[in-house]
């Protein structure tokens, strides 16, 4: 749960390097949105993206706030499914849930793959 901790935590510091800290080389993001037409498509995005939109400078912080997370784990490998709800600054945008694979590498725990769904509606009452 550290390395999951430490992505949110360099995500509302607009740190980059901390969040590419968390992730494994080669890991995978992606992103299942409903679209308009009610239907859903898989959406593969590049961490180097994520990792680079998260450093460069934004008005608003982004505050992805998870709860209720739920881990199974069986050395070295490890599941957190996380619900959330994300803010930009004090503003809630959207929610939905993350599934994050770990694994355990010499150097601690690295996200091998992030798939998340997104929504406006809908969202789980956060313990938050």
């Amino acid at each position: 749960m550290r390395t999951v901790k430490s992505l949110f935590d360099g995500m509302r510091a607009g740190d980059s390097t901390k969040v590419r800290n968390a992730f494994a080389l080669g890991a995978v993001m992606m992103s299942v949105p409903k679209d308009p037409t009610d239907s859903l498509a898989v959406k593969k995005s590049s961490i180097d993206g994520f990792v680079k939109a998260v450093g460069t400078p934004h008005p608003d912080r982004w505050d992805e706030q998870i709860y209720n997370v739920d881990i199974s784990c069986d050395l070295p490998m490890a599941i957190v499914w996380a619900p959330y709800k994300f803010y930009l600054g004090d503003k809630f945008s959207h929610c939905g849930v993350n599934v994050f694979t770990l694994i355990r590498m010499s150097n601690g725990w690295k996200i091998t793959s992030v798939t998340d769904t997104r929504r406006k509606e809908g969202c789980l009452a956060s313990a938050n």
